[in-house]
């Protein structure tokens, strides 16, 4: 992903926890395992414990995870696969030059190479660190912005492609916030202790690092007071996360001559000229305060705190890439500092990790031929089509939708895309040279490829064969400017589906996750798009009072979480993954019950399907984790704590307190009034 697509991506929601590959562990053998449950706690006090505390307290979080659960346990399985097929493709003496296969092997060769790495130190940068030295001007320091942004590196801005939010045939310029060297905004303004002493850290790393690349460690030390002052500037003027979730805060399309207006003394039209753009597309300018405050450092800030900072995100990006000083440096901040991992995963799982994102569909062709068999795809497009209609019947049923937002709402459903498995298209990767030289070098020839693939989209019609992931990967996502779900061919495997597992533990795991992308589609972000992706109020205006309302109780269930210490959950950041959950789950619910009819049914394990339905989908959210990453998930990331997302909306379902015998007062029940009804 560019830079701005990566801002944008709040507009594209997934299922997941963004839990990193994983080290080996038993597998789950039984669709629900008794064992994996804590009976001394009731379900009707904490639901999750009861479900999942077995596992929990008998699978601790392994040395180089910052967490572990269902998703990582899941992950660990397809990285053993994907390991399978790299191998075979590095030892592969008959590869044909150019072939995908070629290119899967020697990427991963060349990442494992250990040796040459090692000796080649930071070398494989002097070329790029010597352009970078020989800012002379402001003219040079413009030009070498748009040099870099070709290596995706998003300092000091995002940039990329884009669908036009009310046009979405149509895909134009994004420019958007970035440049930051920690995670978010907050990491620099926030006043808490904690994050102040973050903020000491990052600049004992950044000055680290430096250090490495050459520099002596009192010039080092400035040179990282100077970023962070330099970084902060960029943080103070950006978008807060969860306002960047309001699709109309971030669209502000212009002309090209409107963009340049905005920074007089920065030409975009040169800027686009020197990466290679010709088109006179729109530019929607996601963040304009950004890049008012960008235009001012442009002559504000010397040459020389311009060029330590992008000396600084060069080797930043790159840093994992170069011998193992910089890359053990990199991990003490990123891995232990900020995610609490006491231990660096193998080398080798780095690499197939890098492979999978780096040259995903190549690598995604070899898997699907080899891992995914064709019953799976054919399963879950009858298990999808089994949750439209529960939706479509729940549209019908609903009370406090008028007739016309219901016509709407159908026809934007009948008009969901779905992909399954794997691209009916794959990427072609003919032009990208990937060879056993330097793993620097063709790190960065990567990024300049797609870069080049990312903005030769523009202007052109949208493709809709394109993927957002890449086949191996445990997710899904739907995105309303397409107005499609996606399933990667990585999910459709135990916890959350499984051939071998009964209907309802199938509908509570991997039904569940179809309900939560079509959800998506109806949150407080996807409803504001219409059937074909446009951003577009299809709601009477009552109505769309009631949702706002309904959702309210949402947003008000979660802010009143505590995380960690006095960490709340930002209840409006989760909103969206909040109502996916519980509009998943419902609609989940109503898809078993239209395919349990007319069936005998039978306890198994002493539950029946309703319980072991409730039972699968907490065991998906089963996870121990590191307090350092449950602050980094809280502070920046738009799904909430695992232990949340399997108890709260099982805390608003009458169905749930029917089939565990919850009453009003226990724990896991709401009080009716708090309680919202969506579907």
């Amino acid at each position: 992903m560019t830079g701005v697509t990566k801002f944008i991506a709040g507009i594209a929601v997934a299922v997941s926890m963004c839990c990193a590959l994983v080290v080996a562990q038993t597998h789950q053998t039984k669709p629900l395992d008794p064992a994996n449950m804590d009976l001394t706690v009731k379900p009707s006090v904490d639901f999750n414990q009861y479900a999942n505390g077995g596992w929990m307290k008998n699978n601790p979080i392994p040395a180089d995870q910052s967490s572990w659960g269902a998703f990582n346990e899941l992950r660990e399985k397809n990285l053993n696969d994907m390991l399978t097929i790299v191998q075979e493709a590095e030892n592969d003496k008959n590869a044909t030059p150019g072939s995908i296969s070629q290119k899967v092997g020697d990427l991963y060769y060349s990442g494992m190479d250990s040796v040459s790495i090692e000796a080649q130190g930071a070398k494989p940068l002097d070329g790029e660190m010597k352009k970078i030295d020989a800012i002379n001007s402001v003219a040079d320091l413009k030009a070498e912005i748009a040099r870099l942004e070709m290596y995706n590196m998003e300092a000091p801005f995002g940039f990329g492609s884009g669908q036009d939010f009310k046009n979405s045939s149509a895909v134009i310029i994004q420019i958007g916030q970035g440049g930051l060297g920690l995670p978010e905004r907050e990491y620099y303004l926030s006043t808490e202790a904690d994050m102040q002493k973050t903020r000491d850290q990052y600049k004992d790393h950044v000055a680290k690092m430096l250090v490495l690349l050459g520099d002596n460690a009192m010039t080092a030390k400035a040179e990282a007071d100077t970023i962070m002052a330099f970084e902060t500037m960029l943080a103070t003027a950006s978008m807060k996360k969860e306002d960047a979730r309001d699709p109309d805060k971030i669209y502000h399309k212009m002309t090209v001559a409107e963009a340049n207006a905005i920074t007089p003394n920065y030409s975009w039209s040169d800027y686009f000229k020197t990466v290679g753009l010709t088109t006179d597309a729109p530019v929607n300018v996601s963040t304009p305060d950004f890049f008012k405050a960008f235009n001012a450092m442009l002559t504000s800030e010397p040459l020389s705190t311009w060029k330590t900072y992008f000396r600084w995100h060069l080797l930043n990006a790159q840093a994992s890439s170069l011998s193992s000083a910089f890359v053990q440096e990199d991990f003490n901040f990123k891995g232990t500092i900020l995610s609490g991992q006491t231990a660096m995963r193998p080398r080798w799982k780095r690499m197939v990790g890098v492979v999978d994102r780096s040259v995903g569909e190549a690598l995604g062709q070899l898997y699907v031929a080899k891992f995914f068999p064709p019953e799976a795809k054919e399963a879950a497009r009858k298990m999808i089509e089994n949750l439209r209609q529960a939706l479509r019947e729940k549209i019908a049923s609903n009370t406090w939708m008028s007739d016309a937002t219901k016509a709407n709402a159908r026809k934007k459903l009948d008009a969901f895309g779905v992909k399954v498995g794997y691209p009916d298209k794959w990427r072609d990767y003919s032009t990208l040279k990937i060879d056993r030289g330097p793993f620097v070098q063709n790190m960065l020839r990567i990024d300049q490829f797609e870069f080049a693939y990312d903005i030769n989209k523009i202007g052109k019609p949208v493709d809709k064969t394109e993927w957002g992931m890449t086949p191996p990967t445990v997710n899904a996502y739907y995105t309303p400017l397409r107005n499609e779900i996606v399933f990667p061919a990585g999910i459709l495997q135990p916890p959350f589906f499984d051939f071998h597992a009964d209907d309802a533990v199938n509908y509570g795991g991997m039904g569940a996750v179809i309900g939560h992308e079509m959800s998506h589609g109806f949150d407080d972000q996807g409803r504001q798009f219409d059937e074909v992706g446009n951003l577009r109020d299809w709601w009477t205006s009552a109505d769309s009072q009631k949702y706002t309302e309904q959702a309210e109780k949402i947003r008000k269930q979660f802010d009143g979480y505590i995380a960690i210490d006095s960490l709340h959950v930002n209840g409006k950041l989760t909103l969206g993954e909040d109502i996916g959950d519980f509009g998943g789950l419902t609609i989940a619910y109503a898809a078993l019950q239209n395919d349990l009819k007319g069936k005998t049914v039978e306890k198994i394990d002493g539950f029946t399907p309703e319980q072991r339905f409730f039972l699968a989908w907490a065991q998906v959210w089963r996870t121990n984790m590191r307090p350092q990453a449950l602050k980094l998930l809280v502070r920046t990331n738009p799904h909430a704590p695992a232990n949340f997302r399997a108890n709260g909306p099982l805390s608003n379902m009458p169905e749930f307190f029917k089939a565990f015998d919850v009453k009003e007062g226990d724990p896991m029940c709401r009080p009716a009034a708090d309680r919202p009804k969506i579907w």
